[in-house]
């Protein structure tokens, strides 16, 4: 099968609508700040639930927006002709610094496609620029 170029957008469009509805996703409270096959922009607002001591972020919550990043990466270049189940293979994740008492931004690139595993780069930082962790993920897109 082959999708036209709207059908594929149609498909990028709604992959970014769900990205965030998935019940733990929106639980974290991810939302997308930006969408484009270059890449995305996602924003982990600042909440009491995704801290360790009412002030820090935990690295269980900075790690799941690198995931989230990572993978809307891939989604929002994919070619929905290749498939849709999908799953994330591999992450490595880099804390580089604390994060306290405010939102934390991950700008997300996919760098390489390959036939079933794509690769993204995610860098999270504070609105200021700050630092605060790094990451590489492996995503599996198969039919």
């Amino acid at each position: 099968m082959t999708l036209t170029d709207r059908e594929q957008e149609r498909w990028r469009t709604s992959l970014r609508e769900q990205m965030c509805g998935t019940p733990f996703v929106a639980k974290l409270g991810v939302v997308i700040d930006e969408w484009s096959p270059a890449g995305v922009r996602l924003r982990l607002p600042f909440a009491h639930h995704v801290t360790n001591d009412g002030n820090a972020i935990n690295g269980g919550a900075i790690s799941s927006l690198i995931d989230v990043a990572g993978a809307a990466a891939v989604w929002a270049g994919h070619d929905f002709d290749k498939g849709m189940r999908a799953a994330t293979v591999s992450m490595t994740v880099n804390f580089i610094g604390a994060a306290r008492t405010v939102d934390l931004l991950a700008d997300a690139t996919c760098v390489k496609r390959g036939r079933d595993l794509s690769f993204s780069e995610i860098r999270v930082s504070d609105p200021e620029g700050a630092p605060v962790a790094n990451g590489t993920l492996v995503y599996r897109i198969v039919p």
